[in-house]
């Protein structure tokens, strides 16, 4: 699991009993300690650059070198912050899943929530889909929708949004590593995420 927030959707996936066997994280947050608390593994690859001279491809190397000791067949984004460049989505192709709060094609990349709201529309949702070296561009696996309400702001818009991700996110990571069907140690037919 790639996350940078406060460790929500670890804690969904943890609830639903899927196999997590690291967490990896882009800054300090609260994700780290929910994945302590689990007695998982931490890997942290801090971004320190937000700058326009960012090396992605840089980046996205480290953090394919500290997942690979792990040997993980599905990965799982929950809110990482960092988008990830070919080296990342070249070592695993197809087997990176993604959320997003909106109802994909509409409302791309990291403002989705506020988007939906200024254009007006009557609903917005949430998508589980297989993330690629586009953004947001990646075969949709889920999706629910949610309504907008009278006097919704982006922060109660969203809260809607993250309730329905925390129980849509993990039934379709389940039936993705289901039908990945990958063996673990034990010769079981499961996926590592």
């Amino acid at each position: 699991m790639l996350a940078s927030g406060t460790g929500t959707i670890l804690e969904a996936l943890l609830e639903a009993g899927l196999p997590v066997t690291v967490v990896l994280v882009d800054r300090r947050c609260r994700a780290e300690e929910v994945a302590a608390a689990a007695g998982l593994a931490v890997e942290v690859v801090e971004r320190t650059d937000f700058g326009a001279g960012f090396d992605r491809e840089r980046y996205s190397g480290e953090v394919v070198a500290a997942l690979a000791p792990h040997r993980l067949d599905v990965l799982a984004m929950a809110g990482f912050g960092t988008v990830l460049g070919e080296a990342f989505h070249g070592a695993y192709p197809g087997r990176v899943l993604n959320t997003h709060p909106s109802r994909l094609p509409a409302f791309k990349g990291w403002h989705a929530v506020e988007e939906a709201l200024a254009a007006g529309v009557a609903e917005t949702g949430c998508t589980v889909h297989v993330a690629t070296l586009e953004v947001d561009e990646g075969p949709i696996l889920a999706q629910e929708v949610v309504p907008v309400l009278a006097g919704d702001d982006a922060a109660r818009l969203h809260e809607r949004i993250k309730a329905v991700e925390r129980r849509l996110y993990p039934a379709t990571v389940r039936a993705f590593c289901e039908g990945l069907g990958a063996s673990d140690e034990h010769g079981e037919r499961r996926a590592r995420a």
